[in-house]
């Protein structure tokens, strides 16, 4: 059972991470699929007003989606040395949001499930990435609940964080004070 806990949250972040990867090179060579996934959700978006939301340049391109997804891979693999089990953590929070997004815009929008005659096989994989996400930031918990209680004392004003519930066992005590 150590071994699974030792070696499962590596695996999950190996299969989000070659997802995320094998996805790029559609995403940046402006490969035919992609441009007809990204072409629905264009039409779709200019159908209320927001033309160009997901066009080549829009806020929401093949481009930026592609570089969220090689970031949350890059920290996702980052993660699996020791030390930084932390940005794996982040990792799969970015990878949860991006399929988040994807996995929806798949179920109600115009896009479907299909929308390259594979058989679903890429909405399959977001889910499956989504999933392994979810599973991701279970195991790691405690890793971001470390961040937000370090973010909550850099950010919030002195006083409005309990000292003693955000106090971390390496840092100087007047940090706390």
């Amino acid at each position: 059972m150590t071994r699974l806990k030792t070696w499962l949250p590596h695996a999950i972040a190996l299969i989000a991470s070659l997802v995320f990867l094998d996805s790029l090179r559609f995403k940046f060579t402006n490969a035919p699929e992609t441009q007809v996934i990204f072409g629905k959700l264009d039409a779709w978006a200019a159908s209320f007003g927001a033309d160009g939301l997901f066009a080549q340049t829009g806020l929401f391109s093949q481009y930026v989606i592609g570089t969220a997804e090689l970031f949350a891979a890059t920290l996702l693999l980052i993660g699996i040395h020791p030390a930084l089990r932390r940005i794996q953590a982040v990792g799969a929070v970015i990878a949860l949001a991006v399929m988040s997004g994807a996995v929806n815009f798949h179920l109600w929008t115009p896009l479907g499930v299909d929308p390259n005659n594979d058989g679903g096989g890429l909405f399959f994989m977001a889910c499956t990435v989504w999933l392994t996400s979810i599973g991701l930031i279970v195991i790691r918990r405690h890793e971001l609940a470390a961040i937000g209680k370090g973010l909550a004392v850099t950010f919030l004003p002195a006083g409005s964080v309990s000292a003693t519930t955000h106090k971390h066992p390496h840092a100087p005590k007047e940090a706390f004070q």
